[in-house]
């Protein structure tokens, strides 16, 4: 399946995540703001499609990467650099991290 074979919603959230580049992060609710969707509905998304995509780059609210996918999106983040907070350095720094997508012209 092609991106463009995907439905609406799937292929606005995708080609966000697409925008995102290396060592930056996005929550569920900044991509829902960009594409006209609820955080629920980017993660329901991304649960269904998100291997088409740097899926590791997209957050809860908190920092944390996305459940279930832990160890492999924090090996992600260190591999590009990503800021880490936390007594274990396994939550990302939004404050540093976030890439700001309405500047990017999203």
């Amino acid at each position: 399946m092609t991106v463009h074979e995907l439905p609406d919603l799937a292929d606005a959230v995708l080609e966000v995540v697409d925008q995102v580049p290396p060592g930056r992060v996005v929550t569920y609710g900044d991509i829902g703001k960009v594409v006209g969707a609820g955080p629920r509905q980017v993660g329901a998304v991304m649960s269904e499609y998100g291997a088409m995509v740097t899926w590791w780059r997209v957050l809860r609210a908190d920092g944390r990467p996305p459940q279930g996918h832990e160890d492999e999106a924090l090996a992600h983040y260190r591999e590009e650099g990503t800021p880490l907070k936390g007594t274990f350095l396994d939550r990302v720094d939004l404050r540093r991290a976030r890439f700001d997508l309405v500047d990017a012209g999203l």
